[in-house]
């Protein structure tokens, strides 16, 4: 994949609006998850075009440099050249002047050629610069909008565990609903009511037969007495 592109796309994905994003799912969550499988994908591919971008930047600077350099030593020796020439003519020594003023051009011809050089790496110097700036740039903007993921999907499931949270009290609420005749709680009273009223049931035999051995008992009495009172009368 070209470095192009994957410029291309970390400007995209940088400026992608998460919110309008997830707003527009059916699943939020599950959104936010694949959202972010893409962003760290992309983030990695990205830092691998930075890296090689910047690794061949850093090699055509030090070619630039060098050839600048060069540059600068083939003028000191046409400079050199020249001068050991002008001294030679100044003594009558043409030859060996004109021999020193043409390695003075021969030199001269290096520098131009080295100047050249140097001049035809600016511009993709200067555009390989400028990507690797663009480049980080979005970098910096997909790690904060992985960073705002993270954060997302973080207050969704806090959200969503609340949401289950109150779900399940709503359905204890509704379980203990006493205007509910299936609920728990009715249950439980009707049990107690019935256990009350059998209660209330032996109770009420208890004292039934207790109040019929009283009543036999005064029988007994009675019975007691007419047998006196008969014998008061024969007596």
């Amino acid at each position: 994949m070209s470095k192009q592109t994957v410029l291309g796309r970390v400007a995209q994905l940088a400026k992608a609006n998460i919110n309008a994003l997830l707003d527009q799912a059916e699943d939020p969550q599950k959104m936010i998850d694949q959202l972010i499988r893409d962003y760290t994908n992309n983030i990695a591919e990205a830092e691998e075009a930075v890296a090689t971008t910047i690794g061949n930047l850093r090699l055509m600077e030090q070619d630039h440099q060098e050839d600048m350099d060069a540059a600068k030593e083939w003028g000191d020796k046409a400079l050199a050249a020249s001068r050991k020439a002008d001294g030679l003519r100044a003594e009558g020594r043409t030859a060996d002047a004109d021999r020193f003023d043409n390695l003075a051009k021969v030199a001269l011809g290096r520098q131009l050629q080295s100047e050249k050089e140097a001049r035809a790496a600016e511009p993709t110097i200067a555009s390989q610069t400028e990507i690797v700036e663009k480049l980080k740039s979005g970098l910096d903007q997909m790690r904060a909008k992985l960073g705002e993921l993270k954060a997302k999907r973080d207050e969704l499931v806090a959200r969503a565990k609340t949401a289950q949270a109150q779900n399940r009290m709503m359905d204890a609420v509704k379980d203990i609903d006493v205007l509910d005749p299936t609920s728990e709680l009715s249950r439980f009273e009707d049990k107690v009511r019935r256990e009350e009223a059998r209660a209330m049931g032996k109770q009420e035999l208890a004292a039934s037969s207790l109040d019929a051995q009283f009543e036999e008992l005064d029988a007994l009495g009675d019975s007691a007495e007419i047998e006196a009172r008969l014998a008061a009368l024969k007596g």
